[in-house]
């Protein structure tokens, strides 16, 4: 396995023990599939990452940051997102938010009880930084 390859399974790893610590307090916790990571030539030093998040029915994240710019976009369901010091924004498909790398992520999460929600998210890192950091 590659450095990149090791990196990745050690974020995606930390990011599930998480979820599984504060699955007492999130009824289903998020489903993550990393579709791809890729240096940016532009940037040095930087990588974009693409993955797809699922809520469960009432599903949810913890409190965490991603110390680098995350950008949403919904595809299914619909989910309520907000960062510190912001609005609580509710999404629809087809709708989006974005992330900075300073902000802390306070609600992400299925506002429904009985349905579904995915959507994508593209992160713009530094080069092996973790995807998720909790807070």
């Amino acid at each position: 396995m590659t450095t990149r390859g090791k990196v990745l399974a050690q974020s995606i790893a930390s990011f599930t023990l998480l979820l599984q610590q504060a699955g007492t307090a999130f009824a289903d916790p998020p489903t993550i599939a990393t579709l791809m990571t890729k240096d940016l030539a532009s940037a040095p030093g930087k990588e974009a990452m693409m993955m797809t998040v699922t809520y469960g029915p009432g599903g949810a994240d913890p409190v965490h940051r991603h110390h680098g710019q995350a950008f949403v976009y919904v595809l299914e369901g619909t989910i309520e997102m907000q960062v510190k010091g912001g609005p609580l924004v509710t999404l629809t498909p087809g709708q989006t938010f974005y992330e900075g790398p300073d902000d802390v992520h306070v609600v992400g999460r299925n506002a429904s009880q009985t349905k579904p929600a995915k959507f994508v998210v593209v992160l713009v890192k530094d080069k092996g930084a973790p995807a998720l950091v909790p807070e």
